[in-house]
């Protein structure tokens, strides 16, 4: 990776997001914290929600401390009169909501034959209902006058998710929701969209039991550029779909997964020269300057 800088090198215009409110669930850490900076960086006011008023608090203060506008709102995402109370605070404080990173979810992992109910609904629950109550409310509450833009975050369950079908068939669902309300919503100017990350660096993986280590680590190997990715490519396209070049892309998944879906049994993936991650096209992007690699690739 490229080294950091002293604050977030954004490939967007500085400025780009000036007077904007932008929703980020999940803004307490991993790809929702990233995004958090980058938009912060680029002028826009960002509300960080999540169930941990604590991490909130760490991230706050640190866009805060980088000169960026950023207010917080504890939530559980799941718990429907919860969001729409916390929605209409936002709107309260802040008079419209212009953007909406529905980033919050969560996994783990186990068979299908040992995923009960309660867990399969848990998952399903965070992945998507309530990604569904976060886009209701904002369009109901600002969006349905004033129009806007929604980034649904997803996954690559393309192929299926052995031994997360609990977050694959939530991330599948996400992706049919997207569609629908690309659809439902675009007669009140509200684009709707979805980023769906592969392998990416965060600290999401060290979510996972300390026995996942050596799978995590393997995990590149299936990937074509051999690599995995990093919050700030995620976060890259996300702001991409946010912003105005997007004016016309509603309804659509953007993949940020290095082509890992396209791998077929039959084709030789083989080891290339590792020179070839020193090429621009492919070179990893680390913009973010407070990323750190998670603990189980270390």
């Amino acid at each position: 990776m490229s080294e950091p800088s002293s604050r977030y090198r954004s490939v967007f215009a500085p400025g780009l997001f000036d007077g904007q409110v932008v929703i980020v669930t999940g803004g307490g850490s991993g790809i929702g914290r990233c995004t958090a900076h980058e938009l912060a960086a680029l002028g826009a006011t960002v509300v960080l929600i999540g169930r941990n008023a604590d991490k909130l608090a760490k991230v706050k203060d640190e866009i805060l401390t980088e000169g960026g506008k950023v207010d917080t709102a504890a939530c559980d995402v799941r718990q429907e009169d919860a969001v729409r109370q916390t929605v209409a605070g936002i709107v309260d404080r802040h008079g419209r909501i212009h953007g909406l990173v529905n980033n919050a979810g969560g996994q783990y992992i186990s068979p299908l034959e040992n995923i009960s109910a309660k867990g399969f609904e848990a998952v399903v629950a965070t992945n998507l209902t309530g990604g569904f109550l976060m886009a209701r409310e904002c369009h109901s509450q600002s969006m349905s006058l004033h129009g806007g833009a929604i980034v649904n975050v997803v996954a690559d369950m393309w192929g299926s998710m052995p031994n997360m079908g609990h977050s694959g068939a939530a991330r599948a669902g996400m992706v049919s929701l997207t569609e629908t309300a690309a659809l439902e919503w675009s007669g009140s100017g509200v684009r709707v969209n979805a980023v769906a990350p592969g392998y990416i660096a965060s600290s999401g993986m060290d979510h996972y039991p300390p026995e996942a280590a050596p799978m995590l680590k393997a995990m590149k190997k299936t990937v074509p550029l051999k690599r995995f990715g990093t919050e700030a490519e995620t976060s890259a396209a996300i702001v991409f779909l946010l912003s105005p070049a997007a004016s016309f892309i509603s309804g659509t998944t953007l993949r940020v997964d290095g082509a890992r879906p396209q791998v077929r049994m039959g084709w030789p993936m083989g080891e290339p020269d590792p020179s070839h991650l020193e090429r621009d096209a492919v070179k990893p992007f680390n913009g973010f300057h407070l990323a750190t690699m998670p603990r189980a690739l270390s």
